[in-house]
């Protein structure tokens, strides 16, 4: 093995795949507002079991993050997102 080999490696686990950095949705559409009654769009963003998913998860930058976050809670207060899946 070369030494200059050694700079282009990553070690542990996908030593040899360069991670692919997701992108937000939201930039990729223009998007500037969030909307709270889009309800299909809003469901890729809550898990299973009801919780909101982090950036790593959605791939959502932190401005679309925030609004996404604060879209989710307006349409659990009128009814159109559970708050717990049973």
């Amino acid at each position: 093995m070369k030494n200059n080999d050694m700079g282009s490696r990553k070690r542990g686990r996908g030593r040899f795949r360069k991670p692919r950095k997701k992108i937000c949705v939201f930039c990729a559409e223009h998007m500037d507002y969030v909307d709270y009654k889009d309800i299909n769009r809003l469901k890729r963003y809550v898990s299973e079991t009801g919780r909101i998913n982090s950036r790593r998860q959605t791939g959502a930058c932190a401005k679309h993050q925030r609004r996404l976050t604060t879209a989710i809670k307006r349409a659990r207060e009128i009814a159109l997102l559970p708050f717990v899946v049973d």
